[in-house]
């Protein structure tokens, strides 16, 4: 079972239709264009056509599989004393003294540029559980250490 956020499991099911009733037919499309050419064995139009669509089957199951195993979290019963999924986290740097704010989000919903970063990540995992004042130490998987002051926790 996979934790999604209501938004990212619109965006999973939005997603999967585009793909079902626009990108399926057109590589289907696509398919056919190329056998119409004759020789499949050295045909380049035809197994690139397959390829992308063996690409993309994999990835309408992928996206039925995580819809079909997902469960939405529940912001109402989110607990905003302490760091956790879905929580916006404001952090001062305590080697760099800058700030930094990040949401903790489910693994499939992480974007670094939106400040969204995943819980399974060194940083999220030090700071889960932390409140406001804590310090978290993390130790990066290249064995680098950082020092995080919680500074705010907030949900968005």
């Amino acid at each position: 079972m996979s934790y999604v956020t209501k938004e990212g499991l619109e965006k999973m099911k939005t997603e999967l239709e585009q793909l079902e009733t626009i990108e399926r037919p057109k590589i289907t499309q696509q398919i056919a264009e190329a056998r119409d050419k004759g020789d499949l064995s050295e045909n380049a139009e035809y197994d690139a056509a397959k390829e992308a669509q063996g690409m993309l089957e994999m990835r309408i199951s992928k996206l039925k599989d995580i819809i079909a195993t997902s469960k939405v979290i529940d912001e109402s019963q989110l607990d905003t004393s302490k760091v956790s999924i879905l929580c916006t986290v404001k952090l001062k740097n305590n080697g760099t003294k800058q700030t930094q704010t990040f949401t903790l989000v489910p693994d499939n919903e992480s974007d670094l540029k939106s400040g969204k970063i995943s819980v399974n990540t060194p940083i999220a995992k030090g700071l889960l559980g932390k409140t406001v004042g804590e310090t978290a130490e993390i130790i990066l998987p290249n064995g680098n250490k950082l020092s995080f002051e919680v500074l705010d926790i907030s949900l968005n």
